[in-house]
């Protein structure tokens, strides 16, 4: 597997972290953890489809994938790439009008939020590019073209902010306690703009941070207790929901995503 990254031109850096470009010659499957990012992918060469057990469903050419709290297996054929944008966190509200939690933990061709005509002319330009930067540029047009915000909104950011400083441990009510709204319209507005409530959000970043900090070297029991799991059932529950495995596996498993 060859992997290329770029970084969004000035305009779409407040909405988009970065473009990822995955080639697998040899076909492959990925293990992909929850993120805090929706992410669009457009096929432009080969297969790409969902593994569950013995079961597997393809992905269509462009998909978006919405935040989702359980672990996903990607079957990449041979001979398959695919192009895929990374959002900031509330950063595809500035694309998309419907409210972006309606996305949790699915997976939907791009063209059931955008006219087919529009997708079809797109994955015709992106396949019949000759480099990843030129298709890059490709959907950096369509994203500009689809812009609708200049910019983002403060106070979800802020909130946003504080949840990844605190690795995911804050409360709401301490979140609430530095914003100035109240708790039914700022949960209704985050869920909107984010694509899940600020509670399972949270909890994403906090699963996100234990793995990442165990990977380091840090004792797996004192990464729990730091990241607020008092109870050792409730933290493999929850790791094994995240991951699909118990964490001394999940870790013995290899790579991941």
């Amino acid at each position: 597997m060859q992997t290329e990254r770029f970084l969004p031109t000035d305009r779409l850096k407040p909405f988009v972290k970065t473009f990822m470009i995955i080639e697998s010659e040899q076909g492959m499957v990925n293990k992909l953890l929850p993120g805090t990012s929706i992410v669009i992918a457009f096929r432009y060469k080969g297969n790409v489809a969902y593994k569950q057990e013995l079961d597997a469903t393809a992905m269509p050419t462009a998909v978006i994938t919405g935040l989702r709290n359980s672990m996903r297996l990607v079957d990449y054929a041979q001979e398959t790439a695919t192009l895929l944008v990374i959002f900031n966190e509330g950063g595809a509200a500035a694309l998309f009008r419907e409210p972006l939690h309606e996305l949790f933990g699915l997976s939907v061709a791009l063209d059931e939020l955008i006219p087919r005509r529009t997708v079809s002319e797109l994955e015709e330009r992106l396949a019949e590019a000759k480099s990843n930067r030129q298709r890059v540029r490709i959907v950096e047009e369509f994203l500009l073209s689809r812009l609708q915000a200049t910019s983002t909104d403060r106070l979800i950011h802020q909130a946003i902010q504080q949840i990844q400083f605190s690795k995911g441990t804050i409360r709401i009510n301490e979140l609430l306690a530095d914003l100035p709204i109240s708790q039914d319209p700022f949960e209704k507005r985050f869920r909107r703009i984010v694509g899940t409530t600020p509670k399972q959000f949270s909890k994403i970043v906090r699963l996100r941070a234990v793995i990442d900090q165990h990977a380091s070297g840090q004792r797996l029991t004192e990464t729990a207790y730091q990241a607020g799991y008092f109870d050792q059932a409730h933290f493999i529950k929850d790791f094994r929901t995240f991951t699909g495995q118990a964490p001394h596996l999940f870790f013995l498993s290899g790579a991941y995503w």
